[in-house]
């Protein structure tokens, strides 16, 4: 049976950044910044792969996603779930099987052999696919599969990211040009509030990850790291 938990966004988003503090996937590291795969410098990582090993944290990841969803874009707006390679997987399956629809998964590129096929499961000319990662910081990589979708039939006006960066305006462009409404449970702000109201940091680092959600090109820049975000 299908159920969401109507929480204010707020709500969730606070829970959510307790949960991910609470095991582990939170890391600040201002004086040996992470390199990102773009090349951008930062002094947060996050790993929301962690969440799959909680069941309780999960399920109830799972209810704020259905929720979202359906009290922002509809309660009949989708007929399959659709998730990326790979940390998308877990998570399409379990917002399937909350929200009552079919589940497909999407490669990052086709597989090259056999039927070549990018696309797993079953899509229907026309389905109307929900598209969940478990995070998206500009939506690249989400876009590489609502294009794949797409280009099979499938129509995408809607994704779900569990965890948003929420720092880049050059994101919501991307997903406003590319005509899909992005619904999130938690960014790195709600992560950062967390963490000055609990003191999970000291001062110097708390006010370097600030500096960072606030203008994260120019700290990037000046770490020589990545100049501008590639969309």
């Amino acid at each position: 049976m299908s159920r969401a938990s109507f929480a204010e966004p707020a709500v969730m988003g606070d829970l959510m950044a307790r949960m991910l503090w609470e095991i582990g996937a939170v890391h600040f590291s201002p004086d040996e910044p992470y390199k990102l795969a773009s090349g951008l410098v930062s002094p947060v990582y996050i790993d929301c792969r962690q969440l799959i090993s909680y069941p309780r944290i999960r399920s109830t990841l799972m209810d704020f996603a259905a929720a979202r969803v359906l009290a922002d874009a509809g309660f009949e707006k989708f007929d399959c779930v659709a998730g990326g390679e790979t940390a998308g997987i877990p998570f399409a399956a379990f917002l399937a099987d909350r929200l009552e629809l079919p589940m497909i998964y999407v490669r990052k590129k086709p597989k090259g052999y056999g039927k070549n096929a990018q696309i797993e499961g079953h899509l229907p000319k026309g389905a109307r696919v929900l598209v969940i990662e478990d995070l998206t910081t500009a939506g690249g990589s989400m876009f590489n599969f609502i294009n794949a979708i797409r280009a099979a039939g499938g129509v995408v006006e809607h994704g779900m990211a569990l965890f948003y960066y929420g720092i880049f305006g050059e994101a919501e462009k991307r997903f406003r040009e590319g005509g899909v409404d992005l619904h999130y449970i938690a960014t790195w702000k709600d992560v950062l509030a967390i963490a000055r109201k609990e003191g999970l940091a000291d001062q110097a680092t708390l006010d370097a990850v600030g500096a960072f959600l606030d203008h994260p090109m120019d700290w990037s820049r000046a770490r020589g790291g990545l100049e501008e975000l590639i969309v």
